[in-house]
């Protein structure tokens, strides 16, 4: 019976020591992320906050966003930022258009992706090139008008990751999803970057 007491209390000790050490270290990985929706310069060899970009919902109409903030990976609360909205409705809707602010209130998920700018020689006018990643980005928020919903961060930058990623961002405003990003033809897109 000894034997079985002490079989059992080194196999327990055992186990909290393996998810001491597995949990310690993923909790201390928790990585501060920052999110832009950017654009470049005219000959893309600069890139800087600010940018624009949109999403159509299935009845065509379309959602433009700008927007910034910051995330910490695995946890709600630590978030900021926000941006602007716009929204252009179908011809002959009433009204016509509506528009405001938008506010982070969560953490959903981060995913990082292959993918960097760091060694390409473009100039980041944000922060650390070394520091630039790919992946998909999905908060919370607050619309102005009082509605909820989620934005979705994708980047690609610029091809140098696989195929499935889209570059843009896309997002849901109370029961319409905008899920089919519109890059309109200019230089703007999304970037995330690793914050120290």
């Amino acid at each position: 019976m000894k034997s079985k007491v002490l079989r059992v209390s080194i196999v327990t000790i055992l186990s909290v020591g393996i998810w001491l050490t597995v949990v310690k270290p993923a909790n201390a990985q928790a990585q501060r992320v920052r999110w832009d929706i950017m654009f470049f310069n005219r000959n893309f060899t600069a890139f800087s906050a600010g940018g624009i970009l949109s999403a159509k919902a299935v009845d065509g109409s379309k959602i433009t966003l700008t927007g910034t903030g910051t995330f910490v990976e695995g946890t709600s609360d630590a978030v900021t930022g926000g941006g602007t909205w716009n929204i252009l409705f179908p011809r002959g809707s009433n009204p016509p258009s509506a528009s405001g602010t938008y506010t982070v209130e969560g953490f959903v998920q981060y995913v990082e992706a292959p993918g960097t700018f760091a060694g390409s020689g473009v100039i980041d006018n944000i922060g650390d090139v070394e520091d630039t990643h790919a992946g998909l980005g999905i908060l919370s928020i607050l619309y102005s008008d009082g509605e909820r919903g989620i934005l979705l961060v994708s980047c690609n930058l610029n091809g140098m990751t696989f195929p499935p990623i889209y570059e843009g961002a896309s997002a849901t405003k109370g029961f319409v999803n905008y899920f089919a990003p519109v890059l309109p033809g200019d230089p703007n897109a999304t970037v995330f970057h690793f914050e120290h």
